[in-house]
């Protein structure tokens, strides 16, 4: 594939997973509870959550313009996600109530990241197309 194919499908993903973030976690929350929602009853817990991945949503809507400009929030929604899926996966499987988000958010996290890291241009390659695309916009 080459380098503007891997931005293109990249532009793709940023605008597909933000809309995501943006708008489908609290309705995956009361759909889908047990694969979703961390706390049954009342709970704060949801309302912070849905705030912060809309608002990341918003941010990668943002990034999509232009990839190349946002390669650290890019970056920063790989490794969150694989840290957060890691962690939600280890409790889990340490607590039967929560054996659902291993078919739920788990798995959506750790494609989020796998996504991402693989369309996302890194070191020499990045350096090089954030360079070429400065250099194209300034003439």
């Amino acid at each position: 594939m080459n380098h503007a194919a891997r931005i293109a499908y990249l532009r793709i993903a940023l605008i597909g997973i933000g809309l995501i973030a943006l708008v489908c976690f609290y309705p995956l929350m009361i759909v889908w509870p047990s694969g979703w929602a961390w706390h049954t009853g009342y709970s704060d817990y949801p309302l912070m959550i849905v705030g912060i991945y809309a608002t990341l949503g918003v941010f990668l809507l943002i990034a999509a313009r232009n990839p190349l400009e946002h390669l650290s929030l890019i970056w920063f929604t790989v490794w969150s996600s694989v840290v957060h899926g890691t962690i939600m996966a280890v409790q889990s499987l340490m607590h039967d109530e929560h054996r659902g988000h291993l078919l739920g958010d788990v798995p959506a996290l750790f494609i989020v990241a796998i996504v991402l890291a693989v369309l996302t241009p890194r070191g020499e390659t990045a350096r090089t197309l954030r360079r070429a695309a400065w250099l194209k916009s300034s003439c």
